[in-house]
């Protein structure tokens, strides 16, 4: 299918490594000019070489933290006026509530519910004068299920999701869609990171505790971030102009509810 993206432009935030990084992937297979920011450069340029190699796109990087003022202005500064704009951030640290205070709320509120806020901001006015915006957040999970340990993240992204909500259904009468990406358990860097953490509590090698966490997957196996990626390319398509306001939640199944 044609997802009649050719020449457009896109934003794609922390797209260095795993789900970001396959957005910015699949968008680029489909013609998409593409600026790639994370905060790692020597990351960041590999992927985007390795992406060029593959798909002849042109793609711009931009190493900053788009999470500060700061960045977000030299991001806007390269390409104020995208016509997708993927948002995405690393997650808040897991614990126990009674050990946050006042600055890890707001820290976590300033990644993963306020910077997308603000890129959203900066960008839809333009989106809605053209008549054509797409814009994806890259959520949890949590979302729709909330782990106890990550309540940072259940509280910012939840707030993140419900002032979607309602944006979402003001744009779409112009051609621009917001909807969310909700993952579960991927084969990324992070979700190895987190199972490294688990296996030595544990005491299990790495590889009983993927494998366990696999099986218990009704898929029997993690996401391949490709997948991820070309459900992102297909919510930033010409034919998915009717979708908006949605959370997909993209799991192997492992929510098991019927909504």
């Amino acid at each position: 299918m044609d997802l009649g993206l050719k020449g457009r432009s896109a934003i794609v935030c922390g797209a260095s490594r795993g789900l970001g990084r396959a957005c910015a992937e699949s968008l680029a297979r489909e013609g998409v000019n593409v600026v790639m920011a994370a905060r790692r450069p020597d990351v960041l340029e590999q992927a985007a070489k390795e992406i060029r190699a593959r798909t002849g796109a042109a793609i711009k990087t931009l190493p900053v933290d788009v999470t500060t003022p700061e960045g977000r202005k030299v991001l806007l500064s390269i390409l104020p006026d995208p016509d997708i704009l993927v948002t995405n951030a690393g997650g808040p640290p897991p614990g126990d509530f009674r050990d946050w205070d006042r600055a890890a709320w707001i820290k976590a509120l300033d990644a993963n519910m306020l910077t997308p806020i603000e890129l959203i901001k900066a960008t839809v006015d333009h989106m809605i004068a053209r008549r054509f915006g797409r814009i994806v957040n890259i959520t949890s999970a949590a979302v729709k299920a909330p782990i106890d340990i990550l309540g940072l993240s259940n509280g910012a992204r939840a707030g993140l999701t419900g002032f979607v909500a309602g944006l979402a259904r003001q744009t779409v009468r112009h051609n621009v869609t917001i909807n969310n990406l909700l993952p579960g358990p991927f084969d990324t860097d992070r979700l190895r990171v987190t199972m490294e953490g688990q296996a030595a509590k544990r005491g299990l090698s790495m590889d009983e505790v993927l494998d366990e966490r696999r099986q218990a997957n009704p898929a029997g196996r993690f996401g391949d971030p490709a997948e991820f990626g070309d459900a992102c390319a297909f919510l930033c398509s010409a034919q998915a102009g009717y979708i908006t306001g949605q959370n997909l939640l993209i799991d192997g199944g492992a929510f098991p509810g019927t909504l």
